[in-house]
């Protein structure tokens, strides 16, 4: 299994997460609902094709209010099941869903750290009737969170 990674950094002054051998960084970013509502849903991955699992990601950044903060979060502990996290219910996914890498977005926001999945689930049927680009759902799902 592959997955992408993404970051959303929120209520920071500067933020530095290094995953799968890559750096990504953030200059002061507002907080959450201070940004567009759908920010957070709309977030996709930028790094694509990681394979499970490298260590653990390592985060530095500060709060907003200026305090610096270091964790280390293990992905691959996360999601040590290697399966796909959503909210679809079963009855309701197409067998034909294809195998697309889902993404996990790693979201700092001031003293919390969330990491979600955010997968391609088809639908047997359009959620929205008449609307044939409607049979998909692709949404964040909380899959670990703390706060430091």
């Amino acid at each position: 299994m592959r997955h992408n990674f993404g970051i959303a950094p929120y209520a920071v002054q500067e933020c530095t997460v290094l995953y799968g051998e890559r750096s990504h960084t953030s200059g002061p970013r507002p907080r959450l609902e201070d940004v567009h509502p759908n920010s957070l849903r709309a977030k996709t991955a930028n790094h694509l094709m990681i394979r499970n699992f490298p260590p653990p990601a390592v985060v530095r950044w500060k709060s907003l209010d200026g305090t610096a903060l270091e964790a280390e979060v293990d992905i691959g502990e996360i999601f040590k099941d290697e399966l796909v996290v959503h909210n679809t219910p079963r009855h309701e996914a197409s067998e034909r869903t294809p195998m697309v890498n889902p993404d996990v977005i790693m979201e700092i926001n001031d003293r919390r750290i969330n990491i979600y999945m955010n997968a391609f689930i088809s639908l047997k049927q359009a959620r929205i009737p008449g609307n044939q680009h409607s049979d998909y759902r692709s949404e964040p799902v909380l899959a670990w969170s703390r706060t430091y």
